[in-house]
């Protein structure tokens, strides 16, 4: 397994480049998916002095760190009137937003998270993405 570690100064950039795409929009506030998306939604909310919310709702800016599957950020794909923006794109946008978009299928590390677990936690990802539980 390749490993793709992202700095903390690749975040600041990546929340200046979110920041700047939603400047003259007006949103209700940020959510941000648990894990990987609540420092973007935490930061955002600075960033665009807007409310951070505990759940997404209608008009509503959603974030998350990487979309891979969709079935994450598929949750959110009825809610009316929201913008979607994740930092890393494993496959081409097509009704969300990407700061950045990845040929690779490299594990990414982020900043906040423990290099000691990342075998566990792509485990732990894959059986949740790529397993039926059909027993």
């Amino acid at each position: 397994m390749t490993i793709q570690k992202v700095s903390w100064y690749q975040f600041d950039i990546c929340i200046e480049t979110i920041a700047d795409a939603c400047l003259d929009k007006n949103f209700s506030g940020v959510y941000g998916f648990p894990r990987g998306g609540l420092c973007l939604a935490v930061a955002l909310s600075h960033a665009l002095k807007i409310p951070f919310l505990q759940r997404p709702k209608p008009g509503s800016l959603i974030v998350d760190d990487v979309y891979e599957t969709g079935k994450t950020l598929n949750q959110v794909l009825e809610i009316k009137d929201i913008t979607a923006f994740v930092w890393f794109s494993k496959v081409q946008p097509s009704w969300w937003n990407a700061v950045q978009i990845l040929e690779s299928k490299d594990w990414l590390l982020f900043p906040w998270e423990n290099p000691q677990c990342v075998e566990k936690d792509k485990n732990l990802f894959e059986i949740s993405r790529f397993h039926t539980h059909d027993d």
